[in-house]
């Protein structure tokens, strides 16, 4: 039996389907309220902010894709990672796991659990997931205008569809325990190369803007509140960062290429 955190959510939405796609009948999906799940698979309610939800959820269940609720759930890590314990647990991570921002440090403290747990484990770190920069979407409707700072930034997103496919092969197949595996799209590209691939799919001119770091400190706050808005912003203040690796690892694990920002964009954007 296979259970799935975060199945209502993109990467593990896609983890389900996938599965069942490639004929895993033992798939369970955890969610926290089970009747607003649409899944193909059996739902079980359950909350990993807490550990003592997840018992039923847990029973039979030999592998675990999770996908954690960062920040949210944080205080409750060391009684729910102690309850995987035995199962292979295939960790939905970040490639600067351990940084010293919240949400890095967040995902550097669930691998040291989960390493610590007694449960096998895989990481699938990433660099960055293309679906973040759906929030781009209230100022395109706006004013057809991106806000981001380091215009110079090259980042190699990666669509979810191909998180999920390498996470399907190290769930299915053999030899992963131990592994760390960091995932990227096929290319890195800067914000603006980014919106002008999202300008040509909806067939509207859509313009970059530079942000700057007291603007994405406030859109931050109206998100994540000051404290984490002040330690984001805070790793940004060093200046551009380095350009983000571009790996084959997704190509290693499934057979085939990762899919283009563009593939991304045109899946998402209409």
């Amino acid at each position: 039996m296979i259970l799935v955190t975060g199945a209502t959510g993109r990467v593990g939405g896609q983890v389900v389907r996938q599965l069942v796609e490639a004929g895993v009948s033992e798939v369970r999906a955890l969610a926290r309220d089970a009747s607003r799940a649409r899944l193909p698979v059996e739902v079980v309610e359950g909350d990993l902010a807490v550990p003592g939800s997840l018992d039923a959820a847990l029973e039979g269940v030999e592998k675990v894709f999770l996908v954690w609720p960062t920040l949210q759930a944080d205080h409750a890590a060391p009684e729910t990672v102690k309850r995987l314990a035995g199962r292979h647990v295939v960790y939905f991570s970040a490639a600067t796991a351990g940084a010293a921002d919240p949400i890095n440090a967040s995902h550097g403290e669930i691998e040291r659990l989960v390493r610590e747990s007694g449960a096998g484990w895989t990481f699938l770190r990433i660099t960055g997931l293309a679906a973040n920069d759906l929030k781009w979407a209230e100022g395109i409707e706006r004013d057809g205008v991106v806000r981001e700072p380091f215009a110079g930034w090259a980042r190699s997103h990666i669509h979810e569809a191909d998180v999920a496919a390498a996470g399907v092969r190290v769930l299915t197949g053999e030899g992963h325990e131990g592994a760390t595996y960091v995932l990227t799209g096929p290319q890195a590209l800067t914000a603006p190369e980014r919106v002008a691939a999202v300008s040509e799919v909806i067939g509207r001119e859509v313009r970059f803007h530079e942000a700057s770091l007291e603007e994405v400190r406030l859109q931050y706050e109206a998100v994540f509140g000051p404290e984490l808005a002040a330690g984001l912003v805070g790793r940004m203040a060093g200046g551009v960062p380095e350009p983000e690796p571009v790996t084959g690892t997704v190509e290693e694990l499934t057979g085939r290429p990762a899919r283009t920002y563009r593939q991304w964009a045109a899946d998402h954007w209409r």
